[in-house]
């Protein structure tokens, strides 16, 4: 990097103000992650006192759920570079442009998802050998999906305050949001009076999708945030779809690939059995959990560094770098050690079943070795998507989950016997190739033509 670059600017930036602030910021969005996740867990836990077969229906229909519409939120991640270099560039009116135009492209990307939810019966009768299940999880996606519209406003609306350094808009409204939720499964599908059993639940996730979304709309007329918006551009919000795109599409790449590698390995283990599927459902719960940590984190850095690198202070971007590697090595370690040292724990608080809590232990342990290298992708990816290289993310991920892990999975399982194991310890070798090679993307990064291209992009408009 030349440093005399007129891209370049000089700052007083240093690693604890660095550290600080990606703190500051983790903290809100941590906990708004983990409000989000309770939405659904506890749409199974209400229906899931019903009977196994609507816990088996809801379960397969929130699976479902969550791998299409990690779409939205895959293409939502381009405002991660696109407002926070808007903002940090001062071009206060592209944010609110952008945050538009995101919006416009999701509700459109919704169009064939909704109806992909509505006729999924007869595709998911293909996976699941009861047609009861596949039609009955087809009832709860039908009307989940009139929720869609508001989830895509608060995916949306969610980065359109972070780019202003608004972090913790998301965790006030969920604050309020959450508990509603949990009242309203009791009443949609408990209550001796106006309660309707199973269908219910998914009517309570959506009224809380459209809750989210008003409540962040309040808070920006009410509180703040209003900086970044100038009007609603309909016309605007149609156009020039082409660069957001393009990352918007790695951007999903970069979630989607990791989302149905896991998906992959968890119909695997139902090839070796109950025990072995029910000590995979344990582990998968835990992973998401300890996954909700690091990405909080790397949504915080990537933030942080385009708000930088669109106020061309690469010298304070290259810091943020620098912090994201403490980060990954501390939650590493911290996360290694709570999940080695508490699998029986953990193992036991979810079955008293002796053979799943004997395999479910030692896939937590390979779990625990694996948060080791799996922050430190989570933060890179967040680093990347500062920057604006979704599209060597993209690559990365389906080289290192579709080259390396799911074959090497399947191979250490079925061929070399490991089982659940072997599946394990093959995702674990994908993972640690992932976090290696971002790493180096990450530091050998060309800072001058990054700042080009935050300025080219930020002069479209």
């Amino acid at each position: 990097m030349d440093e005399n670059s007129p891209l370049i600017r000089k700052n007083e930036s240093n690693t604890p103000i660095e550290m600080k602030a990606v703190c500051k910021s983790s903290v809100p969005l941590i906990i708004t992650f983990f409000l989000q996740y309770s939405l659904t867990v506890v749409s199974i836990f209400s229906v899931g006192h019903i009977g196994k077969t609507e816990l088996a229906a809801v379960s397969l229909a929130i699976m479902t759920f969550n791998v299409t519409v990690s779409i939205f939120n895959g293409m939502a991640t381009c405002l991660d570079t696109f407002c926070a270099q808007a903002y940090g560039a001062k071009k206060y009116h592209l944010v609110g442009l952008y945050f538009q135009k995101c919006a416009a492209m999701l509700l459109v990307m919704s169009i064939p998802i909704i109806v992909l939810w509505c006729f999924s019966g007869s595709i998911l009768s293909l996976v699941v050998e009861e047609k009861e299940l596949a039609y009955l999880a087809q009832r709860y996606l039908r009307v989940i999906s009139m929720g869609s519209p508001g989830y895509i406003f608060f995916e949306t609306g969610k980065r359109f305050l972070q780019a202003q350094g608004l972090f913790n808009a998301g965790q006030y409204c969920l604050f309020i949001v959450a508990p509603i939720n949990v009242l309203l499964n009791y009443v949609l599908v408990w209550d001796k009076t106006i309660g309707i059993g199973f269908i219910g639940a998914p009517i309570a996730t959506a009224i809380s999708y459209w809750l989210m979304s008003g409540l962040l709309l309040c808070y920006v007329l009410f509180v703040d945030g209003k900086r970044c918006w100038d009007g609603l551009e309909i016309k605007k919000s149609f156009q020039g779809w082409g660069p957001m795109m393009k990352l918007a599409l790695n951007g999903t790449a970069m979630l989607l690939s990791e989302f149905i590698a896991f998906e992959i390995l968890t119909l695997a283990a139902a090839r070796f059995g109950t025990a072995s599927l029910a000590a995979q459902s344990i582990v998968s719960t835990m992973a998401t959990l300890f996954f909700q940590v690091p990405f909080g984190v790397s949504v915080a850095v990537s933030t942080r560094m385009g708000n930088h690198i669109g106020g061309e202070r690469i010298d304070a971007a290259q810091i943020v770098n620098k912090v994201a590697v403490l980060f990954a090595a501390i939650l590493g370690v911290v996360d290694c050690l709570i999940l080695v040292c508490g699998k029986s724990l953990i193992a036991n608080s979810f079955t008293s079943d002796r053979e799943v809590t004997r395999i479910a232990e030692k896939i937590i342990v390979i779990l625990g070795i694996n948060q080791l290298y799996d922050c430190a992708n989570i933060l890179f990816a967040g680093c990347l998507r500062g920057q604006g290289r979704q599209q060597i993310g993209s690559k990365l991920n389906l080289i290192a989950y579709y080259i390396l892990a799911v074959p090497l999975g399947l191979t250490f399982a079925f061929v070399l016997k490991m089982e659940l194991v072997g599946l394990w310890a093959g995702l674990g070798v994908g993972i640690f190739t992932l976090a290696v090679s971002e790493a180096y993307f990450v530091f050998s990064s060309n800072w001058d033509t990054i700042a080009l291209d935050s300025k080219a992009r930020n002069s479209i408009h």
